[in-house]
């Protein structure tokens, strides 16, 4: 290989790229924030015995689920806007299919914690007169969410990662700025390892955290 490696031109659009960073990580920021709030949302939906609250419900994890993120985040940026006739800006059309994407996994992983919740805690609950909301706020969702961390972390890691593809809508974040500086320099190689020794440094420290909150939820149930 005769190829000749030229870090120079990565090393002064370094500035640029930090500032794609920072456009990702707003991005996985209110995509995790909607992710964790209307995930919540929706696993407490399903676990309602209304077949019209679940149906619906259940068609928006599979649609989510079963679909790519890429379709997602494209159909949101060129249909939304035909068929509603809003024009949001692109990041927040990112920001927003990004987030129901994220939503529709957590939504499974709070089913799944809350249903490992004991009966006994609900029905003692119920007992101490508790209404249904008290019940959701004070006992389901600190229980529900303890059990479920270690999942919605690794999602949300999922998400920070998938949102390199807003790239593909202009939205100027840490890919896009890769991509740029890589066609301007000609140097993909260096542009694009940086790119991905950034996305590394950002996801390995927060990966690593999930085992240690995994040990310790297993130590605090065990307990």
């Amino acid at each position: 290989m005769n190829y000749e490696f030229n870090w120079f031109y990565v090393k002064k659009a370094l500035p640029q790229l930090m500032d794609g960073l920072m456009v990702t990580l707003q991005l996985t920021l209110w995509a995790n924030i909607i992710g964790l709030v209307l995930g919540f949302i929706v696993a407490i939906g399903m676990l309602s015995k209304i077949r019209m609250i679940v149906w619906p419900l259940t068609a928006y994890i599979e649609f989510f689920r079963c679909t790519p993120a890429l379709i997602q985040l494209v159909w949101f940026f060129f249909c939304v806007p035909i068929l509603f006739n809003v024009w949001w800006s692109a990041e927040f059309m990112g920001m927003l299919a990004l987030g129901l994407n994220l939503a529709a996994f957590n939504a499974e992983a709070y089913r799944a914690a809350i249903q490992a919740i004991p009966h006994a805690h609900t029905d003692a609950s119920t007992a101490l007169g508790l209404n249904v909301l008290q019940r959701i706020i004070y006992v389901i969702l600190p229980q529900a969410l303890i059990l479920a961390l270690p999942v919605l972390i690794t999602n949300g890691i999922g998400i920070f990662q998938q949102s390199a593809l807003v790239a593909l809508i202009s939205v100027q974040d840490l890919m896009y700025e890769g991509r740029y500086i890589a066609t301007q320099t000609f140097r993909p190689i260096e542009t694009l390892t940086t790119v991905a020794l950034i996305y590394f440094a950002v996801s390995f420290p927060v990966s690593q955290a999930v085992t240690l909150v995994e040990r310790r939820t297993k130590r605090l149930l065990a307990s």
